[in-house]
Formats: structure tokens, C-alpha cells, sequence
């Protein structure tokens, strides 16, 4: 069974004007490197704000989670 948590979003209907962005709180606002996030059919959604109308990464609640998971215990380094 697939729940909606472990569902990746399908992006196929997706209508970016409909998703309630959120911008990365490490975002300098100068307008570069900046990504923005949302909540759509059950999981996240992720874009490039400087191309909004440009590709979009899908992630599962569970994918999600464990990223975030990852940024706040020090295992990603950018």
C-alpha cells in the first residue's frame, strides 16, 4: 500500500500559482540562490525561485523528513 506518506506528489497537474510557496529562511533576498518550497498532493514540492516557472523537484512526506532531518543534525554540507 501506498500512503501519502512514502506517495510522491505527481506534478503533473501541478499549478505552481496554486501552491502556497514558502522561501528558504537562508535566502539572502538579493535574488540569487534561493529555493522555495510547498505543500501539494500530500508531499512537498520544491522550485527555483528565480525560475518559477521552471522545473520542480517532488518529495514524499517520509523523503521530506528525512532531508530536513539530515540539514538540522549537521549531515549535509553545503
Amino acid at each position: 500500500m501506498n500512503s501519502s506518506r512514502t506517495r510522491k506528489p505527481d506534478v503533473t497537474s501541478l499549478e505552481p500559482a496554486a501552491v502556497d510557496w514558502q522561501m528558504s529562511s537562508f535566502s539572502n533576498g538579493a535574488g540569487g540562490m534561493c529555493v522555495e518550497a510547498g505543500t501539494f498532493d500530500g508531499g512537498v514540492v520544491v522550485r527555483d525561485s528565480k525560475n518559477p516557472g521552471g522545473p520542480v523537484l517532488s518529495f514524499s512526506k517520509a523523503e521530506w523528513a528525512a532531508f530536513v532531518d539530515g540539514v538540522e543534525n549537521g549531515e549535509m554540507r553545503f
